[in-house]
């Protein structure tokens, strides 16, 4: 091969811990699945928690609202486009495929779960296990903090500590929004959190595999027309 090799979205130095972090994810993403499977009504724990947030006045609505715009289909593909953009300026484009194949892998998912599970809430048709925003917002910042370990030089356990950051973050913002207006029981923004995590980490991996079999190949290609 000639030439530099395009730098991993997903580490080395990362792989077995966020693998780890992702099977862990997708355990409790199918242990709430089953304990909430057919449900139409808030759990034990959801109760609790949805009696602290649940209904919150201004100024705070006006902030979950905005945060959950950042979940709908404008919001959404508004940062979609500025991320792969800075991808692509940075000269990153296996970066930019990660953000748009884990996107749609990370809310693909969670309408595919939602569809399985069959909880609900607000009536029959509000499809509402796991939360599809909570999945997106955290998958987006999944992928960013993946996407900064290595420029900013972090090791092993600094660019664990990154990522699983700005997973918390993300996911507490979004899922803090979506229960407090109402859409989403405390348990649905949990298993949307755990859906990003599990899935994002194997999609990755899959974009480096494969975006490294076809640098390969090209270079051989390449060997074979210099014959």
């Amino acid at each position: 091969m000639t030439g530099r090799p395009a730098p991993a979205v997903l580490p080395p130095s990362l792989r077995v811990r966020l693998g780890l972090a992702a099977a862990l994810a997708a355990l409790v993403v199918v242990v709430l699945g089953v304990l909430y499977a057919d449900a139409g009504k808030p759990g034990r724990v959801d109760t609790r928690i949805w009696a602290t947030v649940d209904g919150v006045g201004p100024p705070w609505r006006y902030v979950a609202l905005a945060t959950d715009f950042l979940g709908e289909p404008v919001g959404a593909a508004t940062l979609v486009v500025a991320t792969v953009t800075g991808c692509l300026l940075l000269r990153r484009p296996r970066a930019a495929v990660l953000v748009v194949v884990g996107v749609g892998v990370a809310v693909g998912t969670a309408t595919l779960l939602k569809h399985l599970v069959g909880r609900t809430i607000h009536g029959d048709g509000n499809l509402s296990y796991p939360s599809g925003h909570t999945a997106f917002l955290t998958a987006l910042a999944l992928m960013v903090a993946l996407l900064a370990t290595g420029p900013l030089g972090l090791g092993r356990t600094a660019g664990t500590s990154l990522v699983l950051a700005a997973a918390l973050v993300a996911g507490a913002a979004m899922g803090w929004a979506e229960v407090a207006l109402g859409a989403h029981y405390p348990t649905d923004v949990l298993g949307g959190w755990c859906t990003a995590l599990a899935v994002i980490p194997a999609t990755a991996w899959l974009v480096d595999r494969m975006a490294d079999r076809l640098a390969d190949r090209t270079a051989d290609a390449g060997q074979r027309q210099r014959r």
